[in-house]
């Protein structure tokens, strides 16, 4: 009898266990169509952690036929390809019909932990490529890779990257690039922007048939409700809020939030013109494209809510009975919202238990750090080692002279302290504490735009170095100290737009 696993209970890449749930729904819901595929694939990279979530080996990535099936020349036994449909709001307006423009789903395959979607980015046009060529350069492909891994690291809610293919096929955007496809891994990549389409187009039926099909797969305690479709967007309200404070609390600025780049199930998803906060500024912009600030870091959380609120209206046909957009979005939203973030920033820095009032000591760190121009990550690592008693300027170093205005960086220390007082921690158990949490490692601009570069010159040991820097963010790393540090002098004015 033939063997479908090896001795460890790991897959063969010819038998995996496809399901392919979404190839079920009725066939407005997508197009069936084979990829574009890519002409002479190399591989690039290979994340192990997410592939030992679908059962794969290392040994098993190597192997030419996995580059064949994740560059699109090959299909997956047992999969079925396709591209979905979906609509959504673009920059707060709607943009009508939208869908995978280069994007194709190879099926789903379940593991005894739940399903996982593998998804090839880049692999050619579909029905709804909008006048688009459906390719993903190396550049971009380089950037969705390690902070989607980066992301996974950091424990934030993420859609996976497999897989890194790149091809020498060239790909014009504004110059010429070469081609690559990333495998993307997630549960589901049902959007906001998938329920959206189907109101906008009054197909109730359809709309049904989507909110049971993700309720029975992903949210099936909201079918005990008496209304099924409320509890799953209160739901998906609160794992929104939380991912927010997860992005709020490390600095991430996601760039273009659009309805149709929303998880239902509360992932960061769709990376693109993304950043993570060097200095900190309240307002910063990280997509150039982004002109009038809508997605500025400090509104993200007021735009997942107008996201959510979108999603409330879209699902309104289907719910038993009217919901107030207060009850069914805000609410559930800003209860979860509050309550994970300070209690991420609190344990960010170093309080046993978070309180009420620490609300008040972030907003106060903030306008000081903006002040002085203070880099984000550095500073909460460089909190940490700092004694719980005043010991004067010379201790407080790390702290102090990372700002311009050295007296305000001493009273919001001396407020700090006063915090602290109630600590029963040793000062060497509470660093341990803060260094768990504060990532000394995050995806700087500078540091993807170094491995970029390096890879567009066909070395690819930057990015595997900086992919296995950010795979243990919280770790020193005296190796790769150079990647904690804010950008060089060379990558002050970078920028990222949508086309990243």
């Amino acid at each position: 009898m033939r063997r479908n696993t090896d001795n460890h209970g790991r897959h063969r890449l010819d038998a995996l266990p496809f399901d392919n749930s979404f190839a079920r729904l009725p066939e407005r819901f997508y197009t069936r169509l084979d990829p574009w595929g890519l002409p002479d694939p190399h591989l690039i990279a290979v994340s192990e952690t997410a592939a030992q979530l679908i059962g794969l080996h290392a040994d098993e990535l190597a192997k030419p036929e996995f580059v064949q099936a994740f560059a699109g020349n090959a299909p997956l036994p047992g999969g079925e390809t396709l591209a979905a449909v979906y609509s959504g709001h673009q920059f707060g307006v709607w943009a009508g019909q939208l869908g995978d423009g280069r994007a194709h789903l190879l099926g789903e395959i379940q593991t005894p932990d739940g399903p996982w979607e593998l998804q090839l980015k880049g692999g050619g046009q579909t029905p709804y490529s909008r006048m688009g060529d459906g390719r993903a350069v190396l550049r971009s492909s380089i950037r969705e890779f390690l902070c989607s891994e980066a992301m996974a690291a950091l424990g934030i809610p993420t859609t996976r990257a497999l897989a890194l293919v790149g091809s020498n096929a060239p790909v014009r955007r504004e110059t010429i690039e070469t081609a690559a496809i990333v495998t993307r891994m997630s549960p589901t990549f049902v959007r906001f922007g998938s329920f959206e389409h189907w109101a906008a187009n009054n197909d109730i039926e359809a709309l049904q048939t989507l909110t049971d099909y993700v309720i029975d797969r992903f949210y099936p305690a909201c079918r005990e409700d008496t209304n099924p479709a409320r509890a799953m967007l209160a739901e998906v309200s609160r794992r929104t809020a939380e991912l927010m404070a997860d992005w709020q609390a490390v600095g991430f600025m996601h760039g273009v939030m659009n309805t149709d780049n929303m998880s239902i199930l509360g992932l960061t998803i769709d990376y693109g013109p993304y950043g993570f906060m060097d200095h900190f500024k309240s307002g910063h912009i990280c997509n150039h494209s982004d002109s009038a600030g809508r997605y500025r870091f400090s509104h993200q959380p007021h735009v997942a809510i107008w996201n959510l609120q979108a999603l409330c209206h879209a699902l309104m046909p289907v719910m038993e009975s009217p919901t107030a957009l207060k009850t069914a979005v805000e609410e559930p939203f800003v209860e979860a919202y509050n309550r994970a973030f300070i209690g991420k920033m609190a344990a960010k820095l170093g309080f046993e238990q978070a309180q009420a009032s620490d609300a008040d000591l972030v907003v106060d760190l903030y306008k000081v750090m903006q002040e002085s121009k203070v880099d984000y990550p550095s500073f909460f690592r460089a909190l940490a080692r700092l004694p719980k008693s005043p010991a004067g300027a010379e201790a407080d170093a790390p702290v102090r002279d990372m700002f311009i205005d050295r007296d305000a960086a001493d009273g919001w220390l001396a407020q700090w302290r006063e915090r602290l007082a109630a600590d029963t921690r040793s000062d060497t158990e509470r660093q341990a504490a803060m260094n768990a949490v504060n990532p000394k490692y995050v995806l700087r601009n500078w540091v993807a735009e170094s491995a970029i570069r390096a890879a567009q010159q066909g070395d690819y040991s930057e990015l595997h170095t900086i992919h296995d820097c950010l795979s243990r963010p919280f770790d020193e790393q005296p190796e790769n100290e150079r990647y904690a540090a804010p950008p060089p002098d060379w990558a002050e004015d970078l920028e990222v737009s949508c086309s990243s």
